[in-house]
Parts: structure tokens; sequence; C-alpha cells
């Protein structure tokens, strides 16, 4: 029986949690509506390819309800973000700020893709200097003239 019991708690605790964040939504729609639209933009720090709105990791929900109590005092979308970033760093944020130690990160994809290009025509220009048509002598034409006129086998 204990057993028993035991599963159906289990079984239905997940159900209460999501029981009690509707309870929390009911309170006041307005601020459940631009606390899932700023967590939206952030990161879970757990699942790391889940938006903190959509994850259900317990760290995910601990920092929505520090999201939500922050709103509740008064504090703009900004000032919550910066605690976070000041907190977690910009990993956080799904869109980092380029910085001077992010320029990498943004740049590199593209210097990575002009260096294949430059590879690409180098190697191309190498290679057309390489292969040249062969330059036939008088005989080696007229044969190539009698072929293609069907007269030679």
């Amino acid at each position: 029986m204990r057993k028993l019991a035991l599963a159906a708690l289990l079984l239905f605790m997940p159900a209460a949690v999501l029981a009690e964040e509707a309870k929390d939504m009911a309170k006041n729609p307005v601020i459940e509506k631009r606390m899932i639209a700023l967590t939206s933009k952030l990161r879970c720090l757990v699942c790391q390819n889940e938006s903190l709105a959509a994850s259900q990791a317990g760290l995910a929900k601990d920092l929505r309800e520090e999201v939500r109590e922050q709103m509740i005092a008064g504090k703009t979308d900004k000032q919550i973000t910066d605690y976070l970033v000041a907190r977690y760093g910009d990993f956080v944020l799904y869109d980092p700020p380029v910085r001077s130690y992010t320029l990498f990160l943004w740049g590199g994809p593209f210097l990575f893709m002009l260096g294949g290009a430059g590879i690409l025509a180098y190697q191309l220009r190498k290679r057309r200097k390489a292969v040249r048509a062969p330059e036939l002598d008088a005989e080696a034409q007229r044969r190539a003239a009698a072929l293609l006129e069907g007269k030679e086998k």
C-alpha cells in the first residue's frame, strides 16, 4: 500500500507543481505575461537549450520565481536582466552582447568563411596554372581531324 501511495505521489507531483504556478498566474496575469516574455529571452542554466520560461528544471522554477518577485517589487526588465547577468554571466542571455571578449564568437564564423574562400581561390588558381591544354603537333592535329570526320579508325 505504501508503494502505491508513493507511486501516486510521484505521478501527481509534477501536476501539483504546475498547479502551483498556475495559481501564481491567476493572481496577477499582467506580471505573469511580462515574466514569461522576459524569461523567454533567458537561457535555462541547467538545460542550456531551453528558455527559462519553457524549462521544468528546479533551478529554472526558482529563477522564474525570483524574476516574478523582482517584477512585483517594481523592477524593470533591464534591471532584472542586469541582475541575472551579474549573477550568472552573459551565458544566461540567448543573445549575448558584443564585447571585447565575445568578438571572436560573433566574428569567428565570418573569419572562417573568408579564410575558406581565400584558400579555395588560391587552390583553383594554382590548379588552373598546373593543368594546361596539351599542344598538338601537325601530325596529331591531322589525326584528330580525321577522327572527328570519321575517316580513321
